[in-house]
């Protein structure tokens, strides 16, 4: 039977919106970056124990991962949101932007930790499931792979899930709105840092040195074909080179040139194929300027693949409870990436996206003006409870 068309939200969740809105701010005000989550997690363990959680700490240095048995039954589901903010500048003015310069919570981890944090005071107070409840609170997801640290520490070994999932807050889709897809949903991305190396000299005799400059802008270019000559157009992959640098004044041809690189793929064999190209390519037209090259090749997240059957019964739940017009049709790829893709290789599940909301709630992720949509709260928390229940049903 689906929810009440009026108010979606769960009356537990209703219950105390105010206070996890109250909490998502006091998160978003004292953003902390990649592995310096300790009053964040302090935060989580405090109102995880208070609701009667079995809490860990350490694991991926500062997540935190609180456990709920309930009944006898043997189901294990792992329910995971990041805690981690960017180093970025905030620039939004609202009464609770950071406190901190150059950090911020650019990308909604703030309204991840909030969302689950909800989720979890519900399910302990409504106590309508049987199993193990594992909520998984990571470091470190914004490229520094907090998912990999925790599943190297014992993630999967110490709290098992028969499934896992995560969302991510999506701008540009209508708020509250759920997208589920089965298969590649984020890409995959690599860091590529070339180097490039000449003989230095003075601008006005090239003769008589290597211009890394010039094998630098071949490289530049020669790359540009990856894609549109090597890449079947029915198959997805990106290079960008994000950043060039190399000398200081325009009468002196520098040592080296440093070119970055973000490189994504959909498929494990195109990301392969990626890494040979770029490297074969970089060599070769640094050869043909008499230059030399270093190719720094950083295998950073697989891509996000969910699994068929747990994207499906997730799917299921949120059109049995809240309707067909709550869900996002046809969802396409996006070339996001995220590092739940790791705890994918471990055990199936899926990784969902909520709405953010378009117009004021459009604002892209990484950017100094983003804000999490408090409107999603509610009814995402709400989401997290009915799988939960749905997932860890008692037997009969």
């Amino acid at each position: 039977m689906k929810q009440d068309e009026q108010d979606p939200v769960l009356p537990e969740i209703r219950a105390i919106q105010d206070e996890m809105v109250a909490l998502r701010h006091r998160i978003h005000a004292h953003p902390e970056l990649a592995y310096e989550e300790h009053a964040t997690g302090d935060l989580v363990a405090e109102r995880l124990a208070a609701w009667g959680y079995e809490v860990h700490r350490g694991l991926g240095g500062t997540g935190v991962v609180g456990t709920l048995r309930r009944g006898a039954g043997g189901r294990r589901l792992g329910l995971r949101a990041d805690m981690d903010a960017l180093p970025i500048q905030e620039t939004t003015g609202l009464p609770y932007a950071s406190r901190l310069a150059g950090k911020m919570h650019a990308c909604g981890h703030d309204g991840h930790t909030a969302t689950l944090l909800a989720a979890a005071r519900a399910l302990a107070g409504r106590a309508r499931f049987e199993g193990a409840l594992n909520l998984i609170f990571q470091p470190a997801e914004e490229g520094h792979g907090g998912a990999q640290r925790m599943i190297e520490d014992g993630l999967f070994q110490r709290f098992p899930c028969d499934a896992v999932y995560s969302f991510h807050n999506e701008p540009g889709y209508p708020a509250g709105r759920f997208g589920f897809r089965a298969g590649a949903m984020y890409s995959s991305s690599d860091t590529v840092i070339i180097t490039v190396r000449g003989v230095g000299g003075h601008g006005a005799m090239p003769h008589a040195a290597v211009d890394p400059v010039v094998a630098a802008a071949g490289i530049v270019l020669a790359l540009q074909t990856i894609v549109s000559r090597e890449i079947d157009p029915n198959d997805m992959a990106v290079v960008t080179i994000g950043a060039i640098h190399g000398g200081d004044a325009p009468n002196v041809i520098p040592q080296s040139v440093e070119l970055r690189l973000t490189v994504r793929a959909r498929r494990a064999e195109t990301r392969a194929l990626l890494r040979e190209r770029i490297t074969a390519i970089a060599t070769a037209q640094a050869a043909v300027h008499r230059a030399t090259v270093e190719v720094d090749y950083r295998w950073r997240y697989p891509p996000v693949v969910n699994d068929r059957e747990a994207t499906a019964f997730a799917e299921e739940v949120a059109r049995r409870w809240l309707g067909e017009d709550w869900l996002i049709p046809d969802l396409e790829p996006l070339q996001a990436s995220d590092d739940f893709a790791f705890m994918l290789q471990e055990a199936p599940g899926s990784y969902f996206i909520v709405g953010n909301g378009e117009g004021e709630g459009g604002c892209m992720v990484h950017n100094p003006g983003y804000d999490f949509n408090d409107a999603i709260l509610p009814v995402t928390a709400s989401y997290w409870v009915r799988l939960a229940e749905a997932f860890l049903a008692p037997a009969g």
